[in-house]
């Protein structure tokens, strides 16, 4: 690992319903416990907890969502962590201005989604420690997860020529691809996924936003030097952050500056998208299903099960997704696990409460 101290910045922003019924806008999947006993933040802030090489994080998320945060960090032994509570959703490249703003210019950033898995996080802090080099001689890094097949839910990256050991430059980032440009990707061997985790040093990262996105540049800055403090929490100005353009770092930045890295890395990573993707990761038992919660299967295979209600009995039913809580059933095909936002557009189109854990959740629509 480098000797520069990296400050992990994790981005708990979203209000994810594509794990609907469980996940809601009040209490999205990386505030849920989904693949253990512990959160998909606690998770997270765990690959850097203990180690002299990381710093205390810094947390960027959603205001309504700060009581509940703080409640897991202390779980995990978590109390110096800074919290910048975003007053709305203006996507991952004012989120991570906001954290580059409140630190030293030469800080090595380590720019983590918080609801992903990591399986291999010993792969993970060997390839922070290939690439914190570059990014203090101003380089910008991503690392690309090795593609296991013709996916076309991801971005990819095109890696280029070798500038280090187990590091490349990037050629270009490519859009979601046809499942044909997927299938060619793969066998290429040069490509891979856009896993979104970034280290760069912050005064690198404002220095490219302001050239590539100085909009967004500005609304941080004046969203930060209007924001008011509370112990461990700042809150940035909502009128000067509300008119930062809604962009992704990849889009704002990464697409746009010249030195950009990727270090290729096959390390157990999944971001949960979709509940095909829970199952894919899951313990199954030898009927291939998977199952959390009060159980029954019989002459059932392929399923993911999964209940935090009422008991499930399932009989004679194969490649299903069937998800119920205490409002709430969720019942559809595996592989068609997308076309949860079918249902929940219906729901919103219809102004339904389960959209809703709880009834302060409305505050979160569209933020």
């Amino acid at each position: 690992m480098t000797t520069q101290v990296i400050t992990p910045v994790i981005l708990s922003g979203g209000s994810g319903t594509r794990l609907w019924p469980l996940s809601r806008t009040a209490k999205p999947k990386q505030l849920l416990s989904l693949t253990g006993a512990e959160t998909m933040l606690q998770q997270t802030v765990r690959r850097t907890l203990g180690s002299a090489a990381f710093a205390s994080p810094i947390i960027v998320a959603n205001a309504a969502h700060a009581g509940e945060i703080e409640r897991q960090l202390g779980a995990v032994g978590v109390a110096e962590s800074l919290l910048i509570l975003e007053p709305a959703a203006r996507n991952t490249a004012a989120a991570i201005a906001l954290a580059a703003l409140v630190s030293p210019a030469d800080a090595l950033l380590l720019v983590m989604p918080s609801d992903h898995v990591i399986a291999d996080v010993p792969a993970f802090h060997r390839a922070i420690a290939a690439v914190a080099p570059l990014c203090g001689d101003g380089w910008l890094a991503t690392f690309g997860i090795t593609p296991d097949g013709p996916e076309t839910g991801y971005g990819y990256i095109k890696r280029g020529p070798e500038i280090g050991l187990g590091v490349q430059q990037v050629e270009r980032f490519v859009e979601k691809p046809d499942l044909e440009t997927a299938k060619a990707y793969l066998a290429d061997g040069s490509y891979s996924w856009n896993g979104g985790i970034f280290l760069f040093t912050a005064g690198a990262y404002l220095a490219a936003l302001a050239q590539h996105g100085p909009a967004i540049l500005a609304a941080a800055q004046g969203a930060m030097e209007g924001a008011r403090r509370e112990g461990a929490r700042v809150y940035p100005a909502r009128d000067a952050f509300e008119g930062a353009p809604n962009e992704p770092i990849d889009t704002a930045v990464m697409e746009k500056a010249e030195k950009i890295a990727v270090v290729p890395i096959d390390m157990g990573w999944s971001d949960v998208g979709s509940w095909d993707a829970l199952h894919a990761i899951a313990s199954r038992d030898a009927d291939e299903n998977a199952h959390h919660g009060e159980i029954v299967a019989i002459d059932t295979s392929g399923c993911l099960l999964r209940t935090d209600g009422p008991l499930i009995a399932a009989v004679g039913i194969k490649d299903l997704i069937v998800i119920a809580t205490t409002d709430a059933v969720l019942i559809l095909p595996r592989g068609s696990s997308q076309d949860v936002k079918r249902a929940v557009e219906a729901l919103k189109r219809d102004g339904h409460v389960s959209l809703d854990r709880f009834p302060e959740a409305r505050a979160l629509e569209g933020g």
